[in-house]
């Protein structure tokens, strides 16, 4: 469970990396005040994790190191993979950009799954309730995946690495009421801590907030115009303003409008 979190921390540091690198995304202070406290609340949870696993005795250490170099590995591919998502959102449509990744992706994870879990497969109780759990986990996915693209628009693949450290409480819920799991005292104050960095760095944005991508221009005229890009904002605006502009001009010279009488 250690080296999973590990996933969590890492990724953020990748996508943060990335985006000011090759996307030139620029940081407020704040964001990156808040990040830190994020970061600090993961590891009060690793903490936590260690001395609870280490007083029960319920943690047996395989090959620590396999496993923490996997888990960086995959961390580091889930971060490029948010950077790259978010990047693609912004210039193309949603409905284009999930079509694609579903369709590479059921060929990716079709071709793991017949290399490594043939076994599985043979072995697996294939029954009713087996089918209720796959087909109810694969909808709440599926809604999750359609809803991240929107999210990347309004925000950014670094906002959205630091909310999933979040994803580690609502497990412990489940197993507090499910397993009757017990949770060690310093989860609370990381949970609180995780919090208040997402808002921090929330608050920490500009105008426009980070809908407004870098990579796009100045009026993200290289970009798509879709539901929560800052480029639909810009054309509202824009477009109110023109409307406004016409009203006006329009009233001033219609002779059927009352006119103000000049002294």
């Amino acid at each position: 469970m250690l080296s999973a979190q590990l996933i969590n921390f890492w990724a953020i540091a990748v996508v943060v990396v990335v985006s000011f690198t090759f996307l030139r995304v620029r940081y407020h202070n704040t964001q990156v005040l808040g990040i830190m406290i994020c970061i600090g609340g993961m590891g009060v949870l690793i903490a936590s994790d260690h001395i609870t696993g280490t007083k029960d005795g319920n943690y047996s250490r395989g090959d620590q190191i396999k496993g923490d170099v996997f888990a960086l590995l995959g961390s580091t591919f889930y971060g490029l993979a948010n950077t790259g998502e978010e990047f693609f959102v912004s210039t193309a449509p949603v409905y284009e950009v999930l079509g694609q990744m579903a369709m590479y992706g059921m060929v990716i994870n079709g071709v793991q799954a017949g290399i490594f879990d043939r076994s599985s497969f043979q072995t697996a109780t294939w029954n009713t309730q087996a089918g209720v759990y796959l087909t109810g986990y694969t909808l709440c996915l599926a809604f999750f995946y359609c809803m991240v693209p929107l999210m990347f628009r309004l925000s950014s693949a670094a906002f959205f690495n630091i909310s999933m450290l979040t994803m580690n409480f609502w497990g412990v819920l489940i197993g507090v009421g499910v397993f009757h799991y017990t949770i060690h005292w310093m989860y609370p104050i990381a949970f609180v801590l995780i919090v208040i960095g997402q808002l921090i760095y929330y608050l920490g944005r500009r105008v426009l907030g980070e809908a407004r991508k870098p990579w796009l221009g100045r009026n993200q005229e290289r970009g798509v115009s879709g539901l929560f890009t800052a480029r639909r904002k810009i054309e509202t605006t824009a477009g109110r303003g023109r409307s406004d502009s016409v009203s006006t001009t329009y009233s001033e010279h219609d002779p059927m409008l009352p006119h103000a009488s000049v002294a």
